[in-house]
């Protein structure tokens, strides 16, 4: 039977290794061996402090390091940042300060290799360092996500994907929600991390995952050797129905039993987690669809306010949907897929999603009408 640790922590160094270490320990088993290569795989989308909960905090980090160099691992900690340069994301995240004294290698996803993770998608480019680690250790940030709803344990390993690969299969899944996640699922399961600590100390709520998200904190870290045992265990605490994540969606479509889950430790629910919008990206009769992607249905939005011509929006984008304008950025509605990897890498938070007022008005005349 799948398990679920939850700890009551907060950030400070001491308090939380006193809290994971045994949690470490449970979960390993006594798998990890000396000599063993180990990939540690945070969050670490993009440059930001701590403090704005977008990446994985530091310190836990550190602890989870600690522990494996401890077992005997060569530990190499990485990631496929979205924007922002690898580099400078350790330093200002506060990586820099809580490694430096550890023999630790962090580095990058650059090189890749083809696996079969199976229909409908097969050959997958994924990280090489991650097809020949001995193991993976998945490192997630609680986080609310624009397009899935959440960003938990299994989105996490998205991650692997190097580089512009991700933003094309956001191209090839289009706004089809539930085929992205079953290639999330796919990818997930293939890479098969050891085992999970999910961050959920300082977690985000609303726009996330990137700076128009809110922090929140919840002071508590998860783990599992589980990945959707335990997305379904956060599911749980935070109100919401497990099969409303789709990657817990595709597993219960293979047969995963969501009932077979054992949690050990704090089960209290969490109140009022702000969770984002998510509206339907296409509905009605498919001769409107043109006009509705263009006028009616969910879409980014931004704010000519904060937004300063950057270029990482637009740059990112894989339907090339984004365009410079005079005083910020334009987007091209028909060619939007709803991926919101803009709002995502956005590093000033000038971007949000929203459903337009009328399309609102329009769908629920048409969900009456039974159309």
């Amino acid at each position: 039977m799948p398990e679920v640790i939850i700890i009551e922590t907060d950030y400070e160094y001491n308090s939380l290794k006193r809290r994971l270490i045994p949690v470490l320990e449970k979960l390993d088993s006594n798998r990890i061996k000396n000599g063993d290569r180990v990939v540690v795989k945070p969050n670490l989308l993009t440059v930001a402090p701590p403090e704005k909960a977008v990446t994985t905090h530091p310190v836990i980090v550190r602890v989870v390091s600690e522990y494996l160099i401890d077992a005997g691992a060569r530990v190499q900690i990485s990631d496929s940042p979205a924007i922002g340069g690898f580099k400078k994301i350790l330093k200002e995240g506060g990586y820099l300060d809580e490694l430096g004294h550890l023999e630790v290698e962090a580095r990058e996803f650059k090189e890749t290799a083809e696996i079969d993770i199976g229909e409908p998608f097969g050959m997958v480019e994924i990280a090489r360092d991650v097809l020949e680690a001995d193991h993976v250790i998945n490192l997630p940030k609680l986080k609310t996500h624009g397009q899935m709803l959440l960003t938990l344990s299994v989105k996490n390993l998205f991650g692997c994907i190097v580089g512009l690969r991700k933003p094309q299969w956001h191209l090839r899944t289009g706004v089809d929600r539930i085929r992205f996640a079953e290639l999330l699922y796919l990818i997930a399961r293939k890479v098969n991390p050891l085992f999970t600590i999910m961050d959920g100390v300082l977690a985000m709520e609303g726009d996330g995952p990137g700076k128009s998200g809110t922090p929140v904190r919840l002071n508590m870290v998860l783990g599992s050797n589980d990945i959707t045992a335990l997305d379904i265990a956060v599911c749980r605490l935070l109100g919401v129905s497990p099969e409303r994540l789709l990657t817990n969606k595709v597993a219960f479509s293979k047969g995963y039993r969501p009932e077979e889950i054992r949690i050990e430790g704090n089960k209290k629910s969490i109140k009022n987690f702000k969770l984002p919008q998510l509206g339907p990206l296409i509905f009605g009769p498919s001769v409107l669809h043109p006009f509705m992607r263009r006028h009616l249905i969910e879409r980014p939005l931004v704010d000519v306010n904060k937004c300063l011509q950057c270029g990482q929006c637009w740059s990112y984008c894989p339907a090339r949907a984004i365009e410079k304008a005079s005083s910020a950025i334009e987007f091209d509605y028909e060619r939007c897929i709803r991926c919101y990897c803009c709002v995502e890498v956005c590093p000033h938070g000038a971007l949000t999603k929203e459903e337009p007022l009328a399309g609102r008005f329009i769908r629920s005349l048409l969900q009456r009408k039974g159309a």
